[in-house]
């Protein structure tokens, strides 16, 4: 499927954490998980315009691993999987 999200908006793949701890306890999927932080860019919008009528580039690209804002993107629901659409000021880091 492909997006074509606009101005400043990124579509993110939400990337689940591991489900076992450091010391190697598996946390089962009953439990209460955290929303997941971190996401792989799918696709990015040409930017936004600033007030002398140019566009301002979006820093991420399609690939990217993110670390994003918890409750900043709005998750979205397209063909029976979950996406995350947000502005690209929810994204708090690019992981190198």
């Amino acid at each position: 499927m492909n997006f074509k999200p606009l101005n400043d908006h990124v579509v993110l793949e939400p990337l689940e954490e591991e489900t076992r701890t450091k010391s190697g306890i598996v946390i089962p999927d009953t439990a209460e998980k955290e929303k997941p932080v971190k996401g792989k860019v799918l696709a990015v919008g040409p930017g936004k315009y600033n007030d002398a009528g140019t566009r301002i580039p979006v820093s991420v690209k399609v690939g990217d691993t993110v670390l994003f804002k918890k409750y900043g993107p709005d998750e979205v629901e397209i063909g029976g999987k979950k996406y995350l659409i947000g502005e690209e000021s929810d994204i708090l880091a690019i992981i190198e």
